[in-house]
């Protein structure tokens, strides 16, 4: 509520109502009770002029807009003042045909007065004049905007796809950038929805148009009826009478109607430019004299001929003529102010020479989607992408104990429409398609029927899934289905991919976050160890170790306090891992297996490992190699015994010397994924270990 704080204190009962957002409510409740309730002549007097004044303002805002969407409420506002004119007329035939029997002024001051003085009294000079209206109104001015709006809709609507495309080869041309790029996108947009909304719209006039017809006859029959029958008038005087109220009536309804019309028809007819019409009428009709001239010419010779209205033509001609002078005066000043200006200063010498500034870094991690996938990442469109990026790079930040960089989102007009690829430091390392009017139903392994749509497979897990519509979600989820949208796809396809390759996303400035941030509560720990005993580089190949192997780098306290208890002893990065693996056995074991007291593993059979063992042994300094058949039997065995322990609903885990884990971990990384490779020591003392099956060679050996 408003509180009156002095004398001089004011009401803002306007802006009150559009804060509170209720204005256009009571407007509507207020025409609807004038359908209902009976309204004295007074308040219709003022209804009448406020409709005609509001007709004057709707038509003199669409002269002076510069551009159609200027005014892009204009369809919602022609809407509205329909309603209230047919209201209005409901209002006053209510009134005319209660009170017509008094005489002409029981109607109100307003439609006596166009019944009276506009066509002077006489019924059938009105009925005339409101014939003509009609068919200016009805037969030229909306049927023609109604088609020209028909026309620009369809066309507007065609021409978006390569609107949108040409904003974004100016975009990535570098000749806009992303803002003002948003900008036009944005006002195409907004040109589709002004065109369409207008073609809707000049059905409202139309139907105005005839509605007033309907309603003319309706008054004079009823008014004929009620005066002889009701109130026993004579049915000259009868006709008289409430012939005039009612033509009275339909001329106060048809002149607003008339202007509103016009209004539509200026908006859709003109173009977008820098001025209003009457200035683009002055600037395109009269830029050049000679029209005048000419025009002037043909004036003054028809005005020298006998019986013609000399008086009226010679008058236009000298007009013609002296408006031609005028503007051939104003071009020869324009031309001399020109003359008379220095001459613009000369272009900069351009640079031959180029400079690093030139050269843009690659972004760590970019997502580049086609032009149809534009409105899931376009902020003006609340794309629902953003925010489910976002969601994902504060998820990954805290699970791996780094911040993830930002994703740098891009269009490129290379790819497919409903494609996206996703890269890291410039190189694709992902790519789909997806559809962001569908949603992707995954076969999860068990559904109990099939799905109508288009068949695809889950980029993140490589299941089957199909594309369906909106309208199928509740049946594929009934089915079994899992669905999600585009842009859960997107979002959860570069989780996985973030995830598999967060190593390479950390660097040596993510490291010296990590150290400041130690430093704050553990400063000797980071001041004595880096980079006194240990340089930085090999700190960033320990964690990016870590990683690697999807161990995060949250607890970095206790990795450098490994680190520091053996840096004296060796530098050597593996080594080095080797100890802080050890050490961080715990989190390891619960982040694979949760906090339960027993672990399933997986051994090696002694034979293979006695194999293992010798070419470890005798290894040249290329590293660990084995033979190829060997090789290939044994990356058969782990993957068979990761599958079954996946149908088991365990974790798959392989046991092995600790000597051993680091070449086995690399060996079956690649093909086995979601095998976890640990060694003897990084195992708590304290946990329970099932042996679940053994891998030798050549086959697996269940227990």
């Amino acid at each position: 509520m408003a509180t009156l704080t002095g004398p001089d204190a004011t009401f803002d009962f306007a802006g009150n109502l559009q804060r509170w957002g209720i204005g256009v409510p009571l407007l509507l409740l207020a025409m609807l009770a004038m359908m209902v309730i009976p309204l004295p002549p007074f308040l219709l007097d003022i209804l009448f002029t406020f409709n005609i004044s509001l007709a004057l303002i709707v038509l003199m805002a669409g002269i002076y807009a510069r551009r159609p969407l200027d005014f892009a409420v204009f369809p919602t506002l022609l809407l509205v003042s329909t309603l209230l004119r047919l209201t209005l007329n409901v209002a006053s035939t209510r009134v005319v045909l209660l009170n017509g029997h008094a005489g002409p002024g029981a109607a109100g001051n307003v439609i006596e007065a166009f019944g009276d003085f506009v066509v002077g009294g006489n019924y059938a000079v009105g009925l005339v004049v409101f014939a003509i209206l009609v068919i200016i109104n009805f037969v030229v001015v909306t049927k023609g905007a109604g088609r020209i709006s028909e026309v620009s809709a369809r066309f507007t609507l065609d021409a978006m796809p390569g609107k949108q495309m040409a904003i974004d080869a100016d975009l990535n041309a570098g000749i806009i950038t992303q803002e003002e790029a948003k900008v036009r996108r944005r006002e195409v947009a907004g040109e589709a929805d002004f065109y369409g909304a207008m073609d809707g719209a000049s059905k409202f006039v139309r139907g105005d148009a005839i509605a007033g017809i309907l309603i003319l006859f309706i008054n004079i029959l009823g008014g004929l009826v009620i005066g002889s029958v009701q109130h026993d008038m004579a049915l000259g005087d009868a006709m008289r009478v409430f012939t005039l109220l009612t033509i009275g009536d339909g001329l106060v309804a048809q002149i607003p109607s008339l202007l509103l019309a016009t209004a539509a028809a200026l908006l859709v007819t003109r173009t977008s430019t820098d001025a209003d019409v009457g200035e683009q009428v002055v600037e395109q009709l009269f830029d050049n004299p000679r029209t005048l001239v000419v025009t002037g010419g043909v004036l003054a010779t028809m005005g020298v001929i006998p019986g013609m209205p000399n008086f009226a033509f010679l008058l236009m001609a000298a007009g013609a003529l002296g408006a031609a002078w005028w503007r051939h005066e104003k071009a020869k000043a324009r031309a001399a102010e020109a003359e008379a200006a220095p001459p613009p200063p000369p272009p900069p010498a351009e640079h031959s020479e180029l400079s690093w500034d030139d050269v843009l870094p690659t972004d760590a991690i970019g997502l580049e989607v086609g032009y149809r996938l534009i409105p899931l990442v376009d902020r003006a469109q609340n794309g629902p992408l953003l925010g489910r990026l976002r969601g994902v790079r504060k998820k990954l930040s805290q699970e791996l104990g780094f911040l993830v960089p930002a994703v740098h989102i891009r269009d490129n007009l290379d790819l497919e429409p409903n494609t996206y690829q996703l890269t890291l430091h410039g190189a694709v390392i992902g790519s789909s398609e997806v559809h962001a009017d569908k949603e992707l139903a995954i076969n999860p392994g068990q559904v109990y029927g099939e799905l109508k749509g288009q068949v695809t497979r889950d980029p993140v897990f490589d299941l089957e899934a199909v594309w369906i519509g909106e309208d199928q979600r509740e049946q594929a989820q009934s089915l079994g289905y899992t669905v999600v949208d585009a842009s859960t796809v997107i979002a959860t396809h570069l989780s996985q991919v973030v995830q598999d390759h967060a190593a390479a996303l950390l660097g040596h400035e993510e490291t010296q976050k990590l150290l400041d941030g130690l430093k704050k509560t553990n400063p000797r720990l980071v001041e004595d160890l880096v980079p006194k005993v240990l340089p930085l580089a090999v700190l960033v190949k320990v964690l990016q170790n870590l990683l690697a192997e999807q161990i995060p780098v949250r607890d970095v306290r206790t990795v450098l306090e490994v680190i520091a208890e053996h840096a004296a002893r060796t530098q050597d990065a593996s080594q080095l891992t080797v100890h802080v693996r050890a050490a961080l056995g715990r989190l390891i074991v619960q982040q694979i297996n949760g906090p339960q007291g027993e672990l399933p593993v997986i051994t090696l059979d002694m034979s293979l490992e006695r194999i293992l063992q010798q070419s470890l042994e005798t290894m040249s300094t290329n590293g660990m190699a084995i033979e190829p058949n060997l090789a290939n039997r044994l990356l058969v065995s782990l993957r068979q015994a990761h599958e079954q322990r996946e149908m088991a609903n365990e974790p798959s885990v392989l046991l092995v010397a600790d000597n051993l884990r680091e070449f086995l971990s690399r060996f079956a990384r690649p093909s086995v994924r979601g095998l976890h490779v640990l060694g003897f020591n990084e195992v708590p003392s304290d946990l329970q270990l099932r042996i679940v099956a053994s891998v030798g060679d050549p086959a697996i050996k269940g227990n």
